[in-house]
């Protein structure tokens, strides 16, 4: 049996303990009524004594959710345009982190530090920019404006060359004096060896990319290129009438929106802590 130390270590425990209990509340609680309430009838919200979980589950507002507006359609954009730009971040941003990791040319570290700082530039800056390039492209409601501009990313690139310089050099040494080419040796050890921040790697871009609202609110100017989050910022401005919003229905397309974000992140977590040791990276 462990003894405390001093008289008043039980108390801190206890004290410790109660507030990691209270952030866990406040960060569950929420979450809890948002599913709840998307299965309440409409009006039901909000009633006294108010109720955490409903009597009757009502699933209505998830099939009024589809049929009001074409959520199925907003799904598949959202889909597409993800599964692209995490597939572009993977790619891109791993051959670049490996040339900046194994390969030596004039300038790569000044090179690399110098594209380092491009990240305290906020994106809000290159919006206008970047989005002219764009325009100018004519990619103005089309995948790949939505697509393009986001599948390579400095933060990408940085996870990735941590994890290629954690490699030791004998592993390089040894395949080149085997005959490997660079290529091989980059696909045929050096990407298998960096799984997990390649999965970091992924995870970051998929929770980014399908939560993303301001460049989709740029690029997408019909209802047919929305994506997930951008129609569900346009239901809730169009389910509001008479100043009341239909909290049960709004809640049922957050649901629908967070839902595959939740279900990727919970398969992923053990990849996703194994990628930030692997490469350093800290909080």
């Amino acid at each position: 049996m462990v003894r405390a130390k001093h008289w008043w270590d039980l108390p801190l425990s206890i004290l410790g303990y109660a507030v990691l209990i209270a952030v866990t509340l406040g960060m569950v609680v929420p979450f809890i009524w948002m599913i709840t309430t998307s299965l309440k009838p409409s009006g039901s919200e909000f009633a006294y004594p108010p109720e955490l979980l409903p009597k009757t589950l009502d699933f209505s507002n998830y099939v009024n959710l589809f049929t009001l507006v074409p959520f199925g359609r907003y799904f598949l954009n959202t889909l597409i345009v993800t599964i692209f730009t995490v597939a572009g971040q993977v790619i891109i941003c791993s051959m670049a982190a490996y040339g900046f990791a194994r390969l030596h040319f004039f300038g790569r570290d000044t090179i690399f530090i110098l594209y380092l700082a491009t990240m305290m530039i906020p994106f809000q800056i290159t919006l206008i920019p970047l989005f002219l390039i764009v325009f100018g492209l004519g990619w103005i409601n089309t995948y790949q404006g939505l697509i393009v501009p986001g599948i390579s990313s400095v933060f990408g690139i940085f996870l990735l060359r941590q994890a290629f310089q954690g490699i030791p050099q004998d592993y390089h040494d040894a395949a080149r004096i085997d005959g490997a080419s660079e290529w091989v040796i980059f696909t045929r050890i050096f990407l298998p060896l960096t799984g997990p921040a390649l999965t970091t790697l992924a995870v970051f871009a998929f929770m980014g990319t399908w939560t993303d609202l301001l460049w989709p609110l740029l690029i997408a100017r019909n209802q047919e290129m929305r994506t997930l989050e951008l129609g569900l910022a346009y239901f809730n401005a169009n389910t509001t009438a008479f100043r009341q919003t239909n909290w049960p229905l709004v809640m049922a397309a957050a649901v629908v929106v967070m839902l595959p974000v939740l279900i990727v992140y919970i398969f992923a977590q053990r990849y996703f802590v194994a990628g930030i040791a692997l490469s350093g990276v800290k909080g």
